[in-house]
């Protein structure tokens, strides 16, 4: 019992808790989740009856003064998470915070700057960047095996408003402070930070309301980035889609070959379709899929990793592949996006 990590979590009825609990529940003998606190006006609709009887809080300040536990999942609004995590910085806890952090980069600026000066291990909840098939991409961007990468075609289209209702709060603009592209759209954006290893450059961005139902936030949009090395990037996408579902995927196209990578292919973990040159009668034409991943909880195997890493950092420092740094970037991107929009004009970052 002394190896167990001990997991406080906080923020019970997000809309990824239980998700996360389910993943954190199929690393029993490692971790245990040890005390709740619950926000979300104590909401305990998704509460695990195994945890019933856990010790709750009311407040982050009771849990630190309660005090024993190594580290915390954050699952909060944006407006809720960068004091929070603050809070648990300064207590030497370690944090697993909910992507994607804050409203804006400001606000997560103050929180990176204190995670680093605590020391204490960090993670965000983009599992993206522990997916099989986006660690492949990232590979071949290594390899150059693109050669020139010319251009990435990105896409990300889910439910739409009314399947969650339009008074939920990830459409309250004082909570959420963006709406797709600060909740959904980020994981692209984080992930092509991650994958080629480039930063943004300029920002050109036209998101609103396009489903036909208005809220305070974008519904979605489109948007034009220019990486340092100039290569050009097309994310678009949005709350779209008139039922629960969900259609995602990335084509690369480059001097020495294109491949489209389409993550959730029916009975894959991943799906890619590569063609390269033709140096003489037989052009370079593959189909490549990935097993499919059976784990249970929010992102599979995927997120498993990325709690394990998580907990290898917590307890000897090794480096996760999400950083408070990482963190602030992909906010400053979605900053930048929403400024692009508002004034309808081109933002450098680089």
């Amino acid at each position: 019992m002394a190896d167990l990590f001990r997991l406080a979590f906080i923020g019970i009825d997000h809309p990824h808790g239980s998700g996360w609990r389910e993943s954190i529940g199929e690393l029993r003998g490692q971790i245990e989740v040890v005390a709740l606190v619950p926000y979300f006006e104590n909401g305990l609709s998704s509460l695990e009856e195994k945890y019933s009887n856990l010790p709750r809080f009311q407040t982050v300040d009771e849990l630190i003064g309660w005090g024993r536990f190594d580290g915390a999942v954050v699952c909060l609004p944006n407006h809720q998470t960068p004091e929070v995590v603050l809070k648990l910085c300064r207590a030497k806890k370690a944090v697993l915070a909910e992507k994607p952090g804050a409203g804006n980069a400001v606000q997560w600026a103050l929180v990176a700057e204190e995670i680093r000066k605590s020391g204490v291990g960090f993670q965000s909840g983009y599992m993206w960047r522990y997916d099989e098939g986006a660690s492949r991409l990232k590979a071949m961007f290594q390899d150059r095996r693109f050669g020139k990468v010319i251009s990435i075609q990105m896409r990300w289209l889910t439910s739409d408003v009314p399947r969650r209702g339009v008074g939920h709060y990830l459409f309250d603009k004082q909570i959420s402070g963006g709406g797709f592209f600060n909740w959904l759209g980020c994981h692209w954006l984080d992930l092509l930070l991650w994958i080629t290893g480039s930063s943004v450059n300029t920002v050109m961005a036209r998101v609103g309301n396009f489903g036909g139902v208005h809220i305070p936030v974008d519904d979605g949009g489109s948007v034009l980035l220019e990486m340092m090395d100039g290569t050009q990037v097309n994310l678009f996408g949005g709350y779209w889609l008139p039922r629960w579902a969900g259609e995602s995927g990335w084509s690369i196209y480059g001097t020495e070959r294109w491949v489209h990578w389409n993550p959730n292919y029916p009975g894959t973990s991943g799906h890619f379709e590569i063609h390269g040159p033709q140096p003489q009668f037989m052009p370079m034409d593959e189909e490549f899929a990935l097993p499919q991943d059976k784990v249970k909880g929010y992102g599979g195997r995927r997120t498993l990793d990325l709690i394990l890493d998580w907990v290898a950092m917590a307890r000897v420092g090794a480096p996760c592949r999400n950083t408070p740094e990482s963190t602030l970037e992909t906010l400053q991107v979605i900053d930048a996006i929403y400024e692009s929009s508002r004034q309808q004009k081109l933002v450098v970052l680089g």
